[in-house]
């Protein structure tokens, strides 16, 4: 059997492969992208993903590179504020507020806030604009072998490909890197996350605000206004008993509960979309690289969804995909391109992981003595200047 050649081969077309399959193809890179289901690209369908993503300013660069952030930025909500919110006096009565301001390092926001059904959307389109991009769903990667001059991969179609560079970007179970025998430590919280859209009479005004009580951090993210009405997108974390219970309760007495634990600070929540519920866990690979194979996103690292920085550091392993690939494009997939991708990404990474495990673990404390601890140790990252600045840069991934 003939195999198809191509410079890249991306198994995975989730949001983090679609991004690589349109940066590496503006790149001037052949690349085939193959993901075994088709993206949902519409809210209203029932498998749509109704999670959001919030871009950090560091991974503007790289969309705009890949020609996708023209087609995104029409659609996103600007974060400028983030604000952490102690609720845990008495009747869940608020204690503190604590204000991170993205004017105080700069005259950008932190970040932009879109859906994840919507970023599919438009990325396919712009894939679709490329001609050294090739998108095949509802095809996977059957199998993979590597040599030192490619990697062999069959697709469920029977199709042969041989790649000078495979791109892992398949997901937190990863087919590919149990295929190529790397292992991976994983850490499981018993936490469930609640993800939904509401509505609120209150507008957001451009601040994404984190409250803090018991049980883990309920947090509100602004969306576009939805209807006529301020809009956020809601993460709420919580042991997984508590979570399906939550899940399962009748709607009015749902919008009741989320209404009491957002402190009522944006008057009666409203739910706008379903309530979808994701397993919490952390997860970092032995190696971000193997033969003619590089590791990317949650293939490579899954963390809670904290600060942000799931997807942005997806989008960082890309960024430095693109800088290899393009400083020596004869080498790509070679030994020293991905040598220098492990070397480079992999201890960033694993402080990553290691801190947002940390932070989970604080925020998910309920005991009277820990809570009374965090919100001291957030009044001194915020009120001392200098220390709010440089933990600001550092959740923006500077340096990473």
């Amino acid at each position: 059997m003939t195999a198809t050649e191509t410079d890249i081969l991306i198994s995975g077309g989730g949001v983090a492969g679609l991004a690589a399959a349109a940066a590496l193809g503006a790149a001037g890179f052949g690349v085939l992208c193959v993901d075994p289901a088709p993206p949902v690209t519409d809210a209203a369908d029932p498998a749509a993903d109704l999670r959001t993503t919030a871009f950090l300013q560091p991974s503007v660069a790289v969309l705009e590179a890949a020609g996708l952030w023209a087609r995104l930025v029409p659609h996103a909500a600007p974060l400028w504020t983030m604000r952490i919110v102690d609720a845990a006096g008495p009747g869940g009565a608020v204690r503190s507020r604590r204000d991170f301001e993205a004017a105080d390092i700069g005259d950008r926001p932190f970040g932009w806030n879109l859906p994840n059904w919507l970023l599919r959307r438009e990325m396919t389109a712009r894939i679709a604009e490329l001609p050294g991009v090739r998108f095949r769903p509802g095809v996977a990667t059957a199998s993979v072998r590597t040599r030192t001059g490619a990697a062999l991969a069959t697709l469920s179609d029977g199709t042969a490909v041989r790649a000078r560079l495979l791109v892992a970007a398949d997901g937190r179970d990863s087919p590919v890197r149990r295929a190529l025998g790397i292992g991976a430590r994983t850490i499981r919280f018993g936490q469930r996350a609640l993800v939904f859209a509401v509505t609120h009479p209150v507008p957001h005004a451009g601040v994404s605000t984190e409250i803090h009580r018991d049980g883990g951090p309920f947090t509100l993210v602004p969306l576009p206004d939805r209807d006529g009405l301020p809009a956020s997108a809601v993460v709420w974390m919580l042991a997984a008993d508590a979570a399906r219970r939550m899940a399962a309760l009748p709607p009015a007495a749902f919008a009741e509960a989320i209404t009491d634990r957002s402190a009522g600070l944006f008057g009666a929540l409203a739910p706008v979309t379903r309530v979808s519920s994701w397993p919490m866990i952390a997860r970092l690979a032995d190696r971000m690289a193997a033969e003619r194979t590089a590791l990317m996103a949650e293939a490579a690292h899954v963390v809670p969804p904290i600060g942000a920085q799931g997807l942005n550091m997806s989008l960082a392993d890309l960024r430095l995909l693109c800088e290899l690939a393009t400083a020596d494009p004869a080498g790509l997939g070679a030994r020293p391109m991905l040598d220098a991708y492990h070397r480079r990404r992999w201890p960033e990474v694993a402080a990553r992981v290691a801190g947002i495990d940390l932070l989970n673990r604080v925020s998910m404390a309920g005991a009277p003595p820990a809570t009374a601890l965090r919100a001291r140790g957030i009044g001194l990252l915020h009120d001392i200047a200098p220390l709010r600045r440089a933990v600001m840069r550092l959740g923006l991934g500077a340096g990473g």
